[in-house]
């Protein structure tokens, strides 16, 4: 018999206990060889007043098996508690979000039929940092993190992912004809990265018209790459596209260690009532026996899964007169899974994972080593806390503070320039930033000191302020954007 595999297991929240005991007896029927450990998880341990609801303890067993097949939990609204899902996605590096979204028609049903797209989401950066700050009674910040080993590592994974899988073409999707610093990396990478797959096709599209298309033809597409939020609401688009949210499972890859789940949420609406679709851990469940080097039988399970529905076994979630043929429970369903094990389907195209897909041969290549480049202070942006008055007023102010090298150059409120020469029309809160650089011809470079000299004398004027960030050049290139106006 073949050695097991150590999994952690987490039994989730809602209907979280129903469809992962429908889902371990179907892997139990098939032959997976695993060897689980159970860990509590989720509302009962926040409700312990573990903030990020999962015990210490637990994080040992998924440093031991590095592989969790865990089931949708319910995060406590408010009172300081953080989503779980984040959490572990970030403190083990699984830094790769895979979502399969592909349509079941004409037994799930969709207005399209042909749709069989990957979206592979990067997973620890972005607007997920959780970096927000309040910093006026009016404004709040939340901070934009990309950095070049994240990107790397995502885009990599993104073409290796497409070459394991026999996929023809990878799609980067970014908004950097805005955010021309942040997701212009992400495609200048993409660019950079993509000359090394010359077998598959590359394209790239702004992510407005590229959700829209999404959700207009989706089957153009074939392996998605994105970044955070962007992914994140995308793969809900395209599973809802491809008729149900609640037949989407996804993985969670690193190189430490990987998780699998539904894409769904824990729904305490129906949880007890027996009528959830175990579908979307199912498919979960499957990614992780091709992860584990189990895709003998991933390949089983799936078969079976795809003859059940074709069969017309369906849940209410799913159910449709005159397509479905038995409206089932969960164990119901689980039970019609096990008795089509050893089938294949006859509508669907049969599926054949091996072991060349393993997890351990997609794996991103190690950010390469690049010459420091030359880092160079040339200016500093001060945020300023100030509901007292105009932007001519505000401008008049703190044009007086000027501080050799340091010349204010500009003010701008909400990103839009305000002062000098600011358009009357242009709304304001109270929240200001000063822009002083190096006075062109001085020759002195500037020093922190100088900045900490112009930063008393807004505080000897009594305006608070908020924050500050310095500005630099690299190797002569701005690493700040313009305002706009500017």
């Amino acid at each position: 018999m073949a050695q097991k595999t150590s999994i952690t297991v987490a039994y989730g929240d809602g209907i979280g206990p129903e469809i992962m005991d429908a889902t371990l007896r179907i892997l139990e029927a098939a032959g997976a060889q695993l060897e689980k450990e159970v860990i509590d998880i989720g509302e009962k341990v926040y409700t312990r007043g573990v903030k990020n609801g999962i015990e210490p303890t637990a994080w040992d067993s998924l440093r031991r098996t590095r592989v969790f097949l865990k089931a949708p939990i319910t995060t406590p609204q408010g009172g300081g508690y953080v989503s779980l899902n984040v959490t572990t996605r970030k403190a083990l590096g699984m830094y790769a979000n895979v979502r399969p979204c592909q349509a079941y028609y004409p037994f799930v049903a969709t207005t399209h039929p042909q749709m069989d797209l990957i979206i592979i989401r990067e997973n620890e950066e972005d607007l997920y940092a959780g970096i927000e700050y309040r910093q006026t009674e009016q404004v709040y910040q939340c901070l934009k993190i990309i950095s070049r080993p994240g990107c790397e590592k995502i885009i990599r994974y993104a073409f290796e992912y497409a070459r394991a899988y026999g996929r023809k073409k990878v799609t980067c999707f970014s908004k950097d004809n805005i955010m021309k610093m942040t997701d212009g990396l992400f495609h200048r990478v993409f660019d950079e990265i993509g000359t090394e797959y010359p077998d598959l096709q590359k394209e790239h599209f702004i992510i407005d018209i590229g959700a829209a298309l999404v959700a207009d033809r989706p089957e153009r597409f074939d392996v998605i790459v994105t970044l955070n939020l962007y992914g994140d609401i995308l793969s809900d688009i395209a599973a809802q596209v491809a008729g149900s949210v609640g037949m989407g499972g996804s993985s969670n890859i690193g190189d430490h260690c990987a998780m699998f789940e539904a894409i769904h949420g824990s729904a305490p609406d129906i949880a007890g009532k027996g009528i959830a679709n175990p579908s979307g851990l199912l498919q979960g469940a499957i990614l992780m026996l091709v992860h584990i080097g189990q895709p003998d039988v991933a390949t089983r399970v799936q078969h079976a899964w795809l003859r059940t529905i074709e069969d017309g076994i369906h849940t209410g979630d799913i159910y449709k007169e005159g397509v479905s043929r038995q409206r089932v429970g969960t164990m119901a369903f689980a039970d019609a899974v096990i008795e089509r094990l050893g089938q294949e389907p006859q509508h669907f195209k049969t599926v054949h994972y091996d072991n060349s897909q393993a997890g351990t041969t997609v794996q991103s290549v190690k950010s390469q080593t690049r010459p420091r480049q030359h880092k160079e202070l040339v200016g500093v942006d001060i945020f300023v806390d100030w509901p007292e008055g105009t932007a001519q007023q505000f401008g008049d102010i703190v044009s007086q503070f000027d501080a050799h090298p340091l010349k204010l150059l500009m003010v701008s409120n909400r990103g839009v320039k305000v002062y000098p020469d600011g358009m009357p029309e242009t709304f304001c809160s109270d929240q200001w930033r000063c822009r002083f650089m190096h006075e062109q011809g001085s020759g002195t470079p500037i020093r922190k000191e100088q900045i900490s000299h112009l930063l008393m004398r807004f505080h000897e004027a009594g305006l608070d302020t908020t924050k500050l960030e310095n500005l630099y050049t690299f190797d002569g290139a701005p690493g700040y954007s313009l305002g706009q106006g500017e």
